[in-house]
């Protein structure tokens, strides 16, 4: 069974850091790909970041890029995201993403509030 489990979310002013965690467990976490993504109130869900298995590839939307930084922790099969800058657009529920194989599966989400 695979399980995604997010924390790290929270409150926080513009200007701001956060880091979010996620923990990966029934599947063979190199041969995943790990992303984060977010859903505004009323918004679609977009792509924030996405690290591939080895973490050699990182990609972020461009509304992130200089601020966000996703890593990967083979040993403790976690992906992180370490947001700066947070502005109150960042508002959204965050979501741990994993792509293995033909599926994706998905945590259940934290809330991150960035307060102007």
């Amino acid at each position: 069974q695979v399980q995604l489990v997010e924390s790290g979310g929270g409150l926080v002013q513009a200007g701001g850091s956060l880091r979010l965690s996620c923990a990966a467990s029934g599947i063979i976490f190199r041969l995943a790909i790990m992303g984060w993504y977010r859903q505004a109130p009323g918004a679609q869900r977009e792509l924030v970041a996405t690290i591939s298995g080895g973490g050699g590839v990182v990609k972020y939307a461009d509304s992130v890029k200089g601020r966000f930084t996703i890593s990967r922790d083979s040993a403790k099969n976690t992906v992180s995201l370490q947001m700066g800058s947070l502005k109150p657009e960042d508002t959204a529920i965050y979501y741990c993403n994993a792509a293995y194989g033909s599926r994706d599966f998905w945590g259940q989400g934290t809330q991150v509030t960035v307060s102007s």
